[in-house]
């Protein structure tokens, strides 16, 4: 038997009920936020993600799917999608024109270690705003996001960290590798590694995280400008207006090359599942890309993840039961029966009828597994004077309903 590849799983039933769910919630969120819908291709040219995801990350050096097309090209299935969306904006030169609201969703590839809420292909929302590099862009996309999650029902708080620009990062950088040189070999393997690459990713260390060295750790906001000092404080004070609670960590870092200044994440209350969505400002990421220059900040949610904190919570979905089920008597009563469905379904109601010509008993068995608001039940009398039998399914009520005034009957019960 041929089963499905490691870290992957099927989607279908109430599972992908609830996905739809939520796709469509975040679809609803981010277009009352004047969000546009971008969808970029599933692999794209190794180059994009070697160069803006970052070469020292460990999604480059250690999770992505690489191979050559059949003429030669290294190619990558899309890891994330902030870059894909970046190489669209320069490639169609959607800067001209700011500012730009992106929302997609979408599967990602990451070869890691399959475990609970991470697979090899993953589902993932996001949203990218390009052309504003004011603090009230940061917390637009920061209320977004927690909105979103409101929506949903799933309680989290906005943890927040500020990194500053490329000077201020180099300075913080020096700081942190005089401050765990000398005790390194304490660490992990990765931590080793990290330490002269990239020396901020040792903070976000899940196996080292109790070490005394991370508590006393220096602070990147200690090593801001006075102009990013005051971007941070009016990023908190939009925040506090518009009612989101939020913690400031200064050992938030995001595993992503491209990040400066604001860094986030939404962060469950719990802490069970961590972090289900995290973001940040990325403003030279088109510009490490051959592009112009373009402030750039967003965030990406795992949706994965996010069924699973629904899932835990029991949060459901809204009723999706069909509306109708259309029952024919006898196979002479099959094609007024099938015309019927279509004209419903033209007319926006959720329809479905027999296709095995099963028995009457068999009939009903279907009614309570798809358990439709009512049924129609058409018989050889039906047909003949155009007075249809209808049953509320909850009730078990039947009425005579003439042909003619079903619509009125259902656009007023249904």
């Amino acid at each position: 038997m041929i089963q499905r590849p490691k870290g992957t799983y099927d989607v279908y039933g109430s599972l992908a009920k609830k996905q739809d769910y939520v796709k469509r919630m975040f679809g609803a969120v981010c277009e009352s936020y004047n969000f546009g819908y971008i969808e970029t291709p599933i692999f794209e040219r190794s180059e994009l993600f070697h160069r803006g995801v970052g070469e020292t990350t460990d999604i480059v050096t250690k999770e992505t799917y690489d191979f050559q097309d059949k003429g030669g090209r290294d190619i990558t299935l899309r890891p994330e999608g902030t870059a894909s969306v970046a190489r669209c904006v320069i490639e169609d030169k959607l800067y001209t024109e700011l500012p730009r609201k992106f929302y997609y969703i979408g599967q990602m590839f990451r070869y890691e270690r399959p475990q609970k809420g991470r697979y090899r292909e993953l589902r993932q929302m996001g949203v990218e705003l390009y052309g504003s590099s004011e603090p009230i862009a940061d917390a637009e996309v920061i209320s977004l996001g927690k909105n979103f999650l409101d929506e949903l029902g799933i309680e989290t708080k906005v943890i927040i960290n500020y990194l500053g620009g490329v000077e201020t990062r180099k300075k913080y950088r020096e700081a942190l590798i005089k401050h765990f040189e000398a005790n390194i070999d304490e660490f992990c393997e990765d931590c080793k590694e990290r330490l002269y690459k990239n020396p901020l990713r040792i903070l976000d260390c899940k196996v080292d995280n109790n070490n005394s060295l991370m508590e006393s750790a220096p602070s990147i906001l200690d090593y801001l400008s006075e102009e990013e000092s005051e971007n941070f404080v009016k990023i908190q004070e939009y925040l506090r207006y518009l009612n989101i609670d939020f913690e400031v960590d200064t050992r938030l870092v995001r595993g992503l090359d491209y990040y400066n200044n604001i860094v986030f994440e939404f962060k469950t209350l719990d802490d069970e599942f961590g972090s289900v969505g995290a973001g940040g400002r990325y403003d030279g990421l088109t510009a490490s890309l051959d592009g112009p220059s373009v402030p750039s900040v967003g965030f990406a949610f795992g949706l994965d993840r996010l069924v699973d904190v629904m899932n835990r919570d029991n949060i459901e979905v809204e009723n999706s039961n069909i509306d109708l089920y259309i029952m024919n008597v006898t196979e002479n009563e099959l094609m007024y029966s099938y015309n019927l469905a279509q004209d419903l379904r033209m007319c926006g109601f959720k329809v479905d009828i027999d296709l095995l010509n099963k028995s009457m008993k068999a009939k009903f068995k279907e009614v309570d597994r798809l358990n439709p608001k009512y049924i129609i039940i058409i018989g050889e009398e039906e047909v003949k004077t155009g007075v249809l039998t209808v049953k509320d399914n909850l009730t078990k009520e039947e009425q005579k309903i003439e042909s003619t005034e079903l619509l009125d009957f259902l656009n007023v019960n249904l």
